[in-house]
């Protein structure tokens, strides 16, 4: 066991045999930490240890399930412990953010995500290292080790979710002729956790022992991940090429134009790297994937630089909140990637070569903001709540102007604190923030400063000539759905009539995101009284524009019951369908 794999039978026996007693115990500790979070009366006082156990029965099981076969016994131990004491200090960090008595006992979801993420690339930068003896490996040797245990726990995942359709499947082979015992036993929760565990370890194991199969998939998946570079890069230069004609403002108008750019970049740098893999020259890629590949390289650069002004510009214009901190960490690991790549892409041969040292130095980049992130030095919401409340200070915002519900609601235990310093500090803003504090206190609902005549510019009319009703554009449309956007907020439709009810008063219709509501005037208030499905008809809103347009009576009447109406169903909804009626 002191080399950094098994090769005898006897020793792959023991491993399965370890890994085997390991699943078991983790799925046990997992049941019973289970039960215990059940006791709210024990939660309100540990809740800080039961977050430490949560992550350490949770992610310390895999690390050593893995690591028996690719790290020496003595490097798994001391990693084991390296990672026990981050994970407490992280989950430490997580219950200490919660204000007292609100959420529940479990880490926040981001804390999982990204403590996975940093436990899998910690865990393949020491593997690649114990693996050579030496502190920083060879680059194939960081691929093989980090490839290799991905797909593995992809299987090992699929694996699990496999074995529980098939005893679910048993189980209603056998409800069918009245046993019910197989079903009842496989959803106690006493069994669901250790057969779970148990799963997963034989998982890990069976594909460990078939590195052959792990090597095979690998390579297949990212050979055809490889020739999505030139689709990639075609879009992204095209795009890139767009935007001087279309300016920037669409893109800010969506609302998430950093976020889908970081994506892109993502996704650019993850498909070169399928298309490098491990850069041995033995094996160069196609020219079409070397000349895209040296494109799509430089590409990641231009992408994250409109990201890191997009967020720039929000934080300029609303100071930070615990989003934007988020992205500005993504654009700072994402520069690494982007400059490395760039001096990839420029350097003749071989090709892309410095790739493989900016992805090494990006990795560690990468460990260590992810776990700044997620402790006192870096955490969102306290950097979000101090760039607030500086904000106050030095006039950016009046106390009017504060966002005293980002503070009580999705700041955590800082926002509760600023509040709580605010109201000692008197003043205006001191008492808003005691009106915060107060139990019956509620996130207030977005006022919506939408008049009837932001609402007589934003919808077109037709036919040309003719007006919405006063009361229907002055009528207060509530906050959101069902209505169509324009009625809510600064958004276009088209508005159109037609008499649906054979009242000889025409309804409204509203077309708005593929969707067309009719309104009904009742007692003075418009009511929506339905929607019509355009679906995918060429020509069909044209059509409406030009007045081509009437109420066709029914193709079936409906049948009276009782006084019960009942409706043919034809299959076809209003207007889905393109034939003539």
């Amino acid at each position: 066991m002191s080399d950094s794999r098994p090769d005898s039978t006897e020793d792959k026996q023991t491993v399965a045999i370890v890994r085997l007693v390991i699943g078991l115990l983790q799925g046990v500790a997992l049941y019973l930490l289970w039960r215990v979070a059940d006791d709210q009366i024990w939660m309100a006082q540990m809740r800080p240890l039961f977050a430490v156990l949560a992550l350490v029965i949770v992610y310390v099981p895999v690390i050593v399930l893995v690591g028996l076969g690719s790290l020496r016994l003595r490097t798994l131990l001391a990693w084991t412990i390296v990672a026990v004491l981050v994970l407490a200090g992280l989950g430490v960090h997580d219950a200490s953010r919660a204000i007292e008595g609100q959420g529940g006992p479990w880490p926040s979801f981001g804390l999982w995500v990204v403590t996975a993420a940093i436990l899998f690339i910690a865990h393949h930068l020491i593997a690649a290292a114990d693996g050579e003896r030496r502190i920083i490996a060879s680059y194939p040797r960081y691929f093989e080790i980090a490839w290799k245990n991905g797909v593995q726990l992809v299987l090992s995942g699929a694996f699990v979710g496999v074995f529980w359709l098939v005893l679910h499947l048993g189980a209603a082979l056998f409800d069918m002729i009245g046993i019910q015992q197989l079903r009842d036993v496989i959803v106690e929760e006493w069994f669901v956790f250790p057969a779970t565990a148990v799963m997963a370890a034989a998982a890990i194991h069976l594909t460990d022992v078939r590195s052959g199969l792990i090597r095979g998939i690998r390579t297949v998946a990212l050979t055809l991940l490889a020739w999505l570079v030139p689709l990639l890069a075609g879009l992204t230069v095209a795009f890139l090429l767009a935007l001087p004609f279309t300016g920037l403002d669409p893109l800010w108008r969506t609302g998430r134009a950093a976020a889908l750019l970081l994506g892109a970049a993502a996704t650019l740098i993850v498909l070169i790297n399928a298309a490098y893999q491990d850069g041995q020259p033995d094996r160069p890629p196609p020219a079409p994937l070397r000349w895209s590949g040296r494109l799509a390289a430089i590409l990641p650069a231009a992408l994250i630089g409109l990201a890191a002004y997009a967020i720039w510009l929000r934080v300029d214009q609303h100071g930070l909140t615990p989003e934007r901190v988020i992205g500005i960490a993504c654009v700072v690991v994402g520069a690494c990637y982007a400059l490395g790549y760039v001096a990839a892409a420029v350097r003749t041969a071989p090709w892309l070569k410095p790739l493989e040292a900016t992805n090494i130095v990006t990795g560690v980049v990468a460990v260590a903001v992810l776990l700044a992130l997620f402790t006192p030095l870096a955490d969102p919401e306290r950097l979000s709540v101090a760039n607030q409340i500086w904000r106050l200070e030095n006039g950016t915002v009046s106390a009017a102007e504060l966002d005293y519900a980002f503070l009580r609601f999705r700041s955590g235990r800082y926002g509760q604190e600023a509040l709580e310093q605010l109201v000692a500090q008197g003043g205006a803003a001191g008492d808003q923030a005691a009106r915060a504090l107060q139990p019956d206190f509620r996130w207030p609902h977005r006022e919506t400063a939408i008049t009837p005549e932001i609402r007589r510019a934003n919808i077109r009319v037709w036919p040309d000539g003719r007006s919405l009703p006063d009361n229907f554009l002055r009528q207060d449309w509530g906050t959101g759905w069902p209505q169509p956007n324009c009625l809510t907020a600064k958004a276009e439709c088209e508005a159109f009539f037609a008499d649906l009810t054979s009242d000889g008063v025409a309804e409204v219709l509203l077309s708005a995101s593929g969707t067309i509501s009719a309104y009904q005037e009742q007692e003075g208030r418009w009511e929506l009284i339905g929607q019509l499905e355009p679906g995918d008809c060429p020509g069909l809103l044209d059509a409406m524009r030009a007045g081509t347009l009437a109420p066709a009576p029914p193709r079936f009447a409906d049948l009276d019951v009782a006084g019960r109406r009942l409706r043919l169903e034809t299959g076809r909804t209003a207007l889905s369908g393109c034939g003539k009626s």
